[in-house]
């Protein structure tokens, strides 16, 4: 194992010619220091401290001016002083005898890049592993400040410079961990890729990846640092998953696994190459998958999505399982990732659902709106009707409104619609979205107003002090932006607007022209209707011939002047007599069978969806007799004969004299 000897690589920096890394800040004042070192590190960092596209990646917050009145303060304005050379007696000088253990848990316990600093300046040599470890964590806590620039005081420190040269000028010394982490932390730390210090780390790993040097892990982390420095086109890049592919999966920890997936995500042009490895590796993962923290769990699901494995559903569904387990421990970014990929393949269970519920319960008013917004996502795509969420999120909006952009409101409201509720503080939500419209209103893009708006008109909360915009030629140019046309669904949901008028018959203001109106809202790509399920259609149907007598009795998938299709239509006569499809005259009553399968209600309820519930109270406007024939009925019934009764009882119960047909 190499060892940087701070002692000598301060020695060879202009003005260090003293023992020991503190005996050298001692004996200089620190302004000097600073100027005598600043000439050798800078070119690494120049990019960092100009504008250009090389930024460091973090600053710590609280770091203040460094000064000293006699070179021995080293220590940050109001912060805590760490530390100096007398405080840590226990430690030995020298590393070799140190407990690796105890240094890491030392490391871990600092908390910003210069008690990073002040912690090794206290040693006088340090084995490559550690020194590149704690270039690591000078990256982890800084990253916590998410400020993208190192500060000077880092820079110039001498004990960082000393860990650097050393790097710099002896790479082929060091050991494959001290090496490829060394280039991990530097390479996050966005230290310029064309600087000595990187082409020098870069060219040392390439030879050993050549000469098949690299270990399962340091392969994967190179190959990390690699994607970040050259791209996803870089030549060592496939020698690097060449040598993973001929690696046995029960060598690969299952950090090197999520590592794995991490890196064949970046390279998603060739995944079609690198399939036959990925289904190798989505098996494997199985077995692995009780191993996994939440962040990597995450990142797995992640990476699943990116690389489309829609055949890994066994692997999402272990996944999920386990996501049950942590979902008070992911971080806001991390659940919105695993969302997304629910949402992706499909996924959901009970014990989920229960676990988001309790999740979102107790912690809604301080989520991120982003994972907020994701949380409605999720339930409206898989239409869930989780009451507990969505009594939280409408308190949430009532409560922070300010807090959410013009799309993530609407991803919120949407949900309402979609799933038909109302929440109990429904006044107050819509009191405080109209409230926000009134004031954004021009904020909003136009087809996310128009799909908010949409929404509220599926439960009764019709927007009449906005359709007179909405309906304007101004919006309805914006709408259709550059393109010739507008999209059938913009079209649709502007039609249902003027459709609500049945429900709002005081509104006299604009209406929609007729080259905007649409013929039908059930449409094959987007409808605003769902279609008849075709199955518990025929079955429904040659109930209703022997009930009726004939098929001539009734209408299927009948257009109405409102642009809805019924999926059955029987007409009667003023005496109750049924009257064959093809008469116009003489007719009494329509009545509209809806025969609603599992898809025009929320998953695993007996609740309709909006677009269906306004669908029967517009039909119910229109004079027809409503009679809904859901599926939770039929899927009862075991006989021809019991259908029968079911449907005569379900058309004729009010006057059950008045069903015999008129030859």
């Amino acid at each position: 194992m190499a060892l940087i000897t701070l002692r000598r690589n301060l020695c060879h920096l202009p003005d260090f010619r003293i023992n020991g890394a503190l005996g050298a800040l001692k004996n200089q004042p620190v302004h000097h220091v600073h100027e005598a070192v600043k000439g050798h590190l800078y070119p690494w960092f120049f990019c960092s401290l100009q504008p250009g596209p090389f930024r460091v990646r973090f600053h710590h917050a609280c770091c203040k001016k460094f000064h000293s009145e006699n070179g021995n303060d080293l220590h940050p304005v109001g912060e805590p002083v760490f530390p100096q050379v007398h405080d840590w007696d226990s430690f030995e000088q020298n590393l070799k005898n140190m407990d690796e253990e105890l240094f890491y848990r030392r490391l871990n316990n600092c908390t910003s890049p210069e008690e990073v600093l002040s912690f090794i300046s206290t040693l006088q040599t340090l084995p490559d592993t550690m020194a590149a470890g704690a270039l690591q964590r000078i990256c982890e806590v800084g990253e916590k400040d998410g400020d993208e620039r190192l500060p000077k005081e880092v820079i110039e420190n001498p004990v960082f410079q000393a860990l650097c040269v050393q790097f710099e000028q002896e790479p082929s010394n060091l050991s494959n961990t001290g090496l490829v982490t060394a280039l991990q932390a530097l390479t996050l730390l966005s230290v310029d890729p064309q600087s000595s210090l990187l082409l020098n780390l870069v060219a040392e790993c390439q030879h050993r990846v050549k000469t098949g040097g690299l270990e399962v892990h340091s392969l994967c982390v190179l190959a990390e640092s690699l994607l970040k420095l050259r791209g996803p086109g870089c030549a060592t890049l496939d020698l690097i998953i060449y040598q993973l592919q001929a690696e046995k999966l029960e060598d690969f920890t299952s950090e090197d696994i999520v590592a794995l997936y991490r890196i064949l995500q970046a390279c998603t042009e060739k995944v079609d190459q690198h399939q036959t490895f990925l289904n190798k590796i989505n098996s494997f993962s199985l077995s692995i998958v009780y191993t996994l923290s939440p962040k990597s769990i995450s990142q797995m699901l992640t990476a699943l999505v990116v690389l489309d494995q829609t055949q890994a559903l066994p692997l999402v569904i272990k996944l999920g399982k386990y996501v049950v387990r942590h979902i008070p421990h992911f971080t806001n970014k991390e659940l919105g990732k695993v969302l997304e990929a629910f949402i992706y393949f499909g996924h959901h269970d009970r014990f989920f659902i229960t676990a988001l519920e309790q999740h979102v319960v107790s912690l809604c008013l301080t989520l991120d709106p982003e994972v907020v917004s994701k949380v409605m996502e999720y339930c409206s795509r898989k239409q869930i009707l989780s009451k507990p969420i969505l009594n939280a999120v409408a308190e949430t909006f009532v409560c922070h409104s300010e807090k959410f952009s013009p799309s993530q409101i609407s991803e919120l409201i949407e949900p309402f619609g979609k799933l038909n509720y109302l929440p109990p503080n429904a006044s107050a939500l819509f009191r405080k979205l109209e409230d926000t419209l009134h004031t954004h209103f021009n904020s909003f893009p136009p087809k996310t107003l128009l799909k908010l708006l949409h929404s509220c008109s599926l439960i009764e909360c019709h927007p009449v002090n906005f359709m007179g915009k909405i309906f304007s030629p101004y919006f309805l140019q914006k709408l259709q932006g550059e393109e010739s046309y507008l999209d059938r669904l913009s079209l649709a949901q502007l039609q249902l607007l003027l459709t609500s008028i049945l429900e709002c018959p005081f509104y006299k203001g604009p209406k929609l022209l007729p080259k905007y109106q649409v013929k039908s809202f059930l449409t094959p790509c987007c409808s605003l209707e769902t279609p008849v399920d075709f199955h518990l259609y025929k079955y429904v149907m040659f109930g209703l011939i022997d009930l009726l007598g004939a098929r001539s009795y009734f209408a299927s998938k009948v257009l109405t002047p409102y642009y809805y299709t019924i999926d059955v239509e029987i007409k009667l006569d003023e005496e109750g007599f049924v009257l064959p499809f093809t008469f116009h005259e003489d007719v009494h009553k329509r009545i509209a069978l809806c025969i609603d399968g599992p898809k025009r209600f929320c998953l695993n309820s007996k609740h309709l969806l909006g677009k269906e519930a306004i669908k029967q109270r517009h039909l119910r406007l229109l004079g027809y007799q409503v009679v809904q024939i859901p599926y939770y009925d039929i899927e009862t019934l075991k006989s021809k004969l019991e259908l029968v009764e079911y449907l005569q009882r379900k058309l004729f119960s009010q006057n059950e004299k008045e069903y015999w047909l008129q030859n």
